[in-house]
């Protein structure tokens, strides 16, 4: 028998509120739980997200290369550009980032918190970094 039952990403922002109706537009998700500090959603995967209240939250400073990149959330879809207007229509933005080499496949965004997250067609073909 499994000791850890499921697992939740959750993201520390400064109004956990706000978060969760950007990331539940654009999941197509639902909100199953909130507490005056906490609310998590779930998408129609079963994908679980919660976003924690921390009245100290800074933005991540990524992709500039004094900071490195913590962790981010990758999303498979199916289209890249209706994503994108998406994502800025809900208070999103595009990250500046280099392109990589070869066909576009992955592009960079961050949520209006300023976590990262990367939204990609297929699974990524690049080599290994580092």
């Amino acid at each position: 028998m499994a000791l850890v039952k499921a697992g939740v990403v959750v993201l520390d922002c400064a109004e956990p509120e706000k978060l969760a109706v950007f990331y539940k537009e654009l999941l197509a998700a639902e909100q199953t739980d909130a507490t005056a500090n906490r609310v998590e959603i779930r998408g129609a995967d079963g994908f679980r997200l919660a976003f924690r209240r921390d009245v100290n939250a800074t933005p991540p400073s990524w992709p500039r290369p004094e900071n490195s990149l913590q962790a981010h959330i990758d999303f498979v879809v199916d289209d890249l550009d209706a994503v994108e207007r998406k994502v800025v229509e809900l208070g999103g933005r595009p990250l500046e980032a280099k392109d990589v080499a070869g066909p576009f496949e992955e592009r960079g965004y961050a949520d209006p918190a300023g976590h990262s997250f990367t939204v990609r067609l297929v699974t990524p073909t690049a080599p290994k970094q580092g």
